[in-house]
């Protein structure tokens, strides 16, 4: 058997399983299997499949037909052009989350502090993307951060990134040009409407605060002006119909400039804040 028949085979089992693109995710496992990166995976497929590649490939293929997503079963995720190390203890880095990324590079920051880490994208693409900038990555997860600083090292800002344990703002008394958070937003009752890789495979911590999903956001609203520079910016990932709910709560925190940012498909995903200064260029009291 070939490469490439054993990829033609994969193609009904993971379509019967449910898996919306089974070529795009055949591909994946199979470059997995085989040690290669995705986009050698071409060249490869006429040459014959080796026993053990063989028995890597089927082991991924009925993984990804239980519903365990490619990156835990491949342990990486890409994001921003950069490979991240995943693992169960984190939340799957997501393309929709670029848009927070997209939307910190617009000015330009020193400091940054990233609530919720998780793995360390945010933060760890901020600083790669900045190389004079320095950050900040909290979360209550100590498995967490130590995926979160592994990532930092291997994408060479391990230096410049610290990585704390933290309830949001109880273990910060610095401050910071940039605040970002994707924080838990899924309210209780949608959780059982997730997809299974999302609600079997995701920690939960990561995913909902339970209640209205809202809770995170009032503790970044209510943290966030003792912790920003005057004229600092505070940026949050969103769910696509909380946008009007957080910008309430950054306008009754004192913030200004607060805004709502679309992704890349037209839904609210972004809510953008600045502190606030007076003529002197000070903080308001």
């Amino acid at each position: 058997m070939t490469a490439n028949d054993a990829l033609r085979a994969a193609l009904p089992r993971l379509a019967a399983a449910g898996i919306d693109d089974p070529a795009r995710d055949a591909r994946r496992l199979l470059a997995h299997a085989l040690g290669l990166a995705p986009d050698r995976l071409t060249l490869h497929l006429p040459e014959p499949l080796a026993p053990a590649a063989a028995a890597r490939f089927e082991a991924a293929l009925a993984a990804r037909c239980r519903r365990q997503p490619v990156s835990r079963i491949t342990g990486s995720r890409a994001f921003w052009g950069r490979d991240f190390r995943v693992t169960p203890d984190v939340l799957d880095p997501r393309p929709e989350t670029e848009s927070l990324i997209a939307a910190a590079m617009e000015a330009p920051f020193a400091r940054v502090l990233d609530l919720g880490t998780g793995s360390g994208a945010i933060l760890v693409t901020l600083l790669a993307e900045r190389p004079r900038a320095s950050g900040l990555g909290t979360d209550v997860s100590d498995a967490a951060l130590a995926v979160a600083r592994a990532n930092a090292r291997a994408l060479g800002v391990g230096d410049r990134a610290e990585f704390r344990r933290s309830d949001w703002f109880s273990a910060v008394d610095e401050a910071f040009d940039l605040i970002v958070s994707n924080p838990p937003y899924i309210a209780a009752e949608e959780m059982a409407g997730l997809s299974p890789e999302v609600r079997d495979w995701e920690p939960h911590l990561a995913l909902t605060p339970g209640g209205d999903g809202l809770d995170a956001y009032r503790a970044i609203a209510a943290g966030a002006p003792g912790h920003l520079t005057p004229g600092g910016r505070l940026l949050v990932e969103i769910g696509p119909r909380q946008g009007a709910a957080v910008a309430a709560f950054f306008v009754a925190a004192g913030l200004e400039k607060v805004r709502i940012c679309p992704d890349l498909d037209g839904r609210d995903r972004v809510v953008a804040a600045e502190s606030p200064r007076d003529e002197r260029g000070l903080r308001h009291s």
